[in-house]
């Protein structure tokens, strides 16, 4: 015989038998289903709810609030490390010291970028080391100008120089020959720099001074190339084309924003061809002085 009690509904279980009073239980131990005990269950499975969204939210928090605390250094941690790599990377050639100095020389010369970018009102990116392409600096642009591209274009050379004539004095002081070798090797990369072909820093001079020089150093690296065959050469070439090639093709649209970039005041060209051909000259000679300096006993591979 079918048990009558097994064909119920489940929502029979909590309505109370006839004739108990409301909020009693019945005699068999069971809750008597009344408007107050059905509000407290509501209650209680809602503060579960809300508790376990409180503590999900405080979860949240927690990882958010980590993540925006590390966020800051970021940048200095992709600075540091792609740094390290490049450390790495040159010292299979130079030894760790040496390439440990010319790592901090190339930092000093993209810091000076990064510097006059914050002067033009320019947000910049922290210096990241490419190994054997040296370093790079982000930004949205160069500065509202011909005139401020140059600028930025030679701050990394001005300060770039005075990093390593820091180390030729330190050199004479010491009478040190890797502090020599250092200094030769930062004046040859500030020079190589101020080639007037974009993406150069010279090419950024060339932008304020004659545009029709970026044709003149594209040119000369290409002359280079078949004396020096180089792959970082190459690679410049084939850059410096494309970027030349662009911007002599919206020069030549002639539109009113394109002739006020390059419109620069004759004083302002003098300036910054004044600059650049005496950044050249210091440079020359701050080669000639460390490499007369140098005892030359020193190779950089032992280094």
């Amino acid at each position: 015989m079918e048990n009558p009690e097994a064909s119920l509904p489940p929502a029979s279980l909590l309505t109370p038998p006839a004739g108990l009073p409301a909020g009693r239980e019945d005699p068999f131990g069971q809750p008597t289903g009344g408007p107050s005990g059905a509000g407290r269950n509501l209650r209680r499975r809602a503060g579960g709810v809300i508790a376990a969204i409180v503590a999900l939210g405080a979860k949240f928090w927690a990882a958010i609030k980590g993540a925006l605390l590390v966020l800051p250094k970021l940048k200095l941690l992709t600075t540091a490390g792609t740094a390290l790599v490049s450390v790495a990377a040159y010292s299979l050639w130079f030894g760790w010291t040496f390439a440990l100095g010319f790592v901090v020389l190339l930092f000093v010369h993209e810091i000076g970028h990064v510097i006059q970018l914050r002067r033009e009102g320019i947000k910049a990116s922290a210096p990241m080391f490419i190994p054997f392409l040296g370093a790079v600096v982000t930004a949205k642009s160069l500065g509202e100008n011909a005139l401020a591209e140059a600028r930025v274009g030679l701050a990394g050379p001005v300060l770039g120089t005075a990093g390593a004539a820091a180390c030729l004095a330190i050199g004479e002081a010491a009478n040190s020959d890797f502090f020599r070798a250092l200094a030769y090797i930062g004046f040859f990369l500030n020079l190589f720099n101020l080639l007037p072909v974009v993406p150069l820093d010279g090419g950024r001079a060339m932008a304020a001074m004659a545009p029709w020089m970026w044709f003149v150093g594209l040119a000369a690296l290409v002359a280079l190339l078949f004396v020096i065959p180089n792959f970082i050469l190459l690679l410049i070439v084939f850059l410096g084309g494309l970027e030349t090639w662009k911007r002599w093709k919206l020069r030549k649209t002639r539109s009113l924003e394109q002739a006020a970039y390059y419109r620069v005041s004759p004083r302002n060209r003098l300036l910054v061809g004044a600059v650049y051909v005496g950044l050249i000259v210091l440079l020359a000679f701050g080669m000639h002085e460390a490499h007369i300096l140098s005892s030359g006993t020193h190779s950089f591979s032992s280094l």
